[in-house]
């Protein structure tokens, strides 16, 4: 009953959970399983696993799903039912619970007993695995030589936070110290200061002064002569 090591790490590795590596980045969610290093990684790993087989594993109602394209270079994935999103057919990874009784009319799954459309007789990648263990003892039928997976060339991976930010924090810091003239350093506080003192006051000023301004003009149109119909 051998199982290869990398489909071991599909079935009970964890995914979509914070990397502990990358803890502190942004879409740190790992999402892929590098099959050479049997783990699951986030985006920010690839440039360490760049020269690994990964596979990309996506999210369907709350359950990890692979792209049948993908796994079919890994493994026979005949008669395991697929479902399609975003365009792209995925199975299912691991088994799902069954919470009511299959009644209807098509095939059932040979190892969870969950419903299936009527050419398949899996619901996922585990149960038909499962089922090939129990009944022949040996995967090397179903499994396919691949030496070269490759994320797809849509898969965003983002740059490093972390030296990012050591830059953007060095070049904000060098630039303040570099200066020469001590004027230039101290002259900030005290204008922050009395702005922020005479902020309410300033405003009180400039309020007045157009409300000055606005009274004179309205005074020197009083002032003017008036146009009035001529007496006859």
């Amino acid at each position: 009953m051998w199982k290869p090591a990398w489909l071991e790490a599909l079935s009970t590795q964890k995914f979509f959970i914070a990397c502990s590596v990358h803890e502190h980045a942004k879409k740190n969610e790992k999402n892929i399983c590098c099959l050479d290093c049997c783990t699951s990684i986030c985006p920010h790993c690839v440039a360490a696993h760049r020269a690994h087989r990964l596979l990309q594993v996506r999210r369907y109602v709350y359950h990890d799903v692979v792209r049948l394209e993908d796994l079919e270079k890994l493994i026979d994935c005949s008669s395991v039912q697929s479902y399609t999103i975003n365009s792209s057919k995925v199975v299912f990874l691991k088994k799902r619970p069954q919470n009511r009784q299959f009644k209807g009319s098509g095939n059932i799954c040979t190892s969870c007993d969950r419903g299936l459309q009527e050419p398949y007789f899996h619901c996922s990648l585990d149960c038909k695995v499962e089922y090939i263990l129990r009944k022949k003892k040996d995967l090397s039928a179903f499994l396919r030589p691949c030496k070269i997976l490759q994320l797809g060339p849509d898969f965003f991976i983002p740059h490093d936070a972390d030296d990012e930010t050591t830059h953007s924090t060095l070049v904000d810091v060098d630039e303040p110290m570099g200066s020469s003239d001590s004027e230039n350093l101290s002259a900030p506080c005290p204008n922050f200061v009395r702005k922020k003192r005479s902020g309410p006051y300033i405003c009180a000023r400039s309020a007045n002064r157009v409300s000055e301004d606005d009274m004179a003009t309205n005074m020197s149109r009083r002032k003017g002569v008036p146009h009035r119909s001529p007496l006859c």
